[in-house]
């Protein structure tokens, strides 16, 4: 059997204990999608959502990318934020880094990784760069990389509220809060590092008056 035929085997194995412990949750799951939660999680496969919550199917809309960046020409990400805030009315918006993460750890060296993984990294070098007096004294490189992946978080929660989406959501429905988490693949314990209630002043240069 190859590896890819597993995950069909394993697919449908849960899916009869699922239908054996309720017969009507696909049909039910089928016409119901009413998530509180936006995830804006990494790509690593080591950090599942739903797994790490304890949640359900349908309980949290989920983006994942490399490091867990919101950029602000992200095309992808905006869509999908818009679609969790604008149509679902998500009441949270999660960014959850890990420590240990490969993107943190390759943005913090001078590697060339060609050019599209020098361009994504970019982001986080730029998180480095106004966070470097704090970052160059931990002398510790674990200790910085722990730190450099909660202050890319806190970075990524800004930038969730420097858009359009959040700010007009924000005016006229007093919601999402944002919140930046981390997640310990050592312990599997979230910590909670950053957090903006709907409607957080932030530099005035960001914030739109003709919402």
């Amino acid at each position: 059997m190859y590896s890819y035929e597993r995950l069909l085997q394993e697919n449908k194995i849960w899916a009869a204990e699922k239908v054996a412990a309720n017969p009507e949750y696909f049909q039910h799951l089928a016409h119901l999608q009413s998530p509180e939660f936006l995830w804006i999680g990494c790509s690593d496969s080591r950090v599942p959502a739903n797994e790490i919550t304890g949640t359900q199917p349908g309980e949290i809309f989920v983006h994942r990318n490399v490091a867990n960046l919101v950029i602000n020409t992200d095309v992808n990400l905006l869509a999908v934020l818009d679609y969790a805030v604008t149509h679902l009315k998500v009441k949270h918006v999660i960014v959850c880094g890990h420590y240990g993460c490969g993107g943190i750890k390759a943005a913090d060296t001078k590697t060339d990784y060609r050019p599209v993984l020098n361009m994504w990294l970019r982001n986080i070098k730029d998180v480095i760069r106004h966070h470097r007096e704090e970052l160059d004294a931990i002398t510790d490189e674990e200790g910085r990389t722990d730190r450099l992946v909660e202050l890319n978080v806190q970075e990524q929660v800004y930038n969730l509220a420097k858009t359009t989406i959040i700010q007009r959501c924000w005016k006229q429905e007093q919601r999402p809060d944002l919140h930046g988490w981390v997640y310990g693949l050592k312990d599997g314990i979230i910590k909670p590092v950053f957090e903006m209630k709907a409607g957080t002043q932030i530099d005035d240069l960001y914030e739109y008056d003709n919402l």
